[in-house]
């Protein structure tokens, strides 16, 4: 069994030259921008950019439509809290007049009686 040859310097250079000539025949092998194959893609692409813009515009209005009544829920939300405590107040200023004329109704039924 023989060893490993070492390739030699025009070996080494020879295969790199090859390697250069392939990529470039890949690369000139490859359609132009004017190709019909290349035209669809970038059509195809440029569809499909314009659906993912409808598609973001719908949810950007869905978004707004339920900040809207989000916002409106809130608003509602505050002024039945703001009219339950106007209630609540006026429920208890009723009670302390209440409080207050039976302790006037006491105090004059304590008086009454001496």
């Amino acid at each position: 069994m023989s060893g490993f040859k070492e390739p030699s310097f025009a070996d080494r250079q020879k295969a790199a030259m090859e390697a250069r000539k392939n990529i470039l025949n890949k690369f000139k092998a490859q359609p132009g921008p004017d190709d019909p194959a290349v035209m669809a893609r970038a059509a195809e692409r440029e569809a499909q950019a314009i659906a993912r813009g409808k598609a973001k515009e719908e949810r950007d209005v869905a978004k707004a439509e339920l900040k809207r009544l989000e916002e409106e829920e809130a608003v509602a939300a505050a002024a039945a809290a703001a009219r339950e405590a106007k209630e609540a107040a006026a429920r208890e200023v009723a009670l302390e007049a209440e409080r207050k004329a039976a302790r006037d109704a006491r105090y004059a039924a304590r008086k009454k009686r001496r």
